[in-house]
């Protein structure tokens, strides 16, 4: 049986702001994407609660940093990534406010683009 890969797309400022990242944190997460468009869940890869099931965030640690890339699965045959931050929060692993209103207004406006 072969499984079928999922193309998966960015959304310009995401994608932009992944370029950012160090190469070998952009390489892991990557690996966690290229999962997910095989139709799995990679370790690093958790629900994001509150933003509707097939809801995502890559959650990697690195060095003295921490990087996040959300993405969605359950947007018509793709995967989207969303958003692509470095976390800069100092409330633990909390997500900001301020990125968890953009990750809902960047979904809203994709669902009404694929409509």
């Amino acid at each position: 049986m072969t499984r079928k890969t999922r193309p998966v797309s960015w959304i310009k400022a995401a994608l932009r702001e992944f370029e950012t990242f160090p190469e070998a944190a952009q390489s892991v997460c990557l690996a966690a994407l290229t999962i997910a468009a095989e139709g799995g869940k990679s370790d690093i890869a958790k629900p994001m609660h509150g933003l509707g099931s097939g809801v995502f965030e890559i959650v990697l640690p690195f060095k003295s940093d921490a990087f996040r890339v959300v993405y969605a699965v359950q947007l018509a045959d793709e995967v989207w990534v969303i958003h692509a931050f470095k976390k800069k929060s100092t409330q633990g692993t909390k997500t900001a406010k301020r990125d968890i209103d953009l990750i809902k207004e960047r979904l809203k406006r994709i669902e009404e683009t694929l409509q």
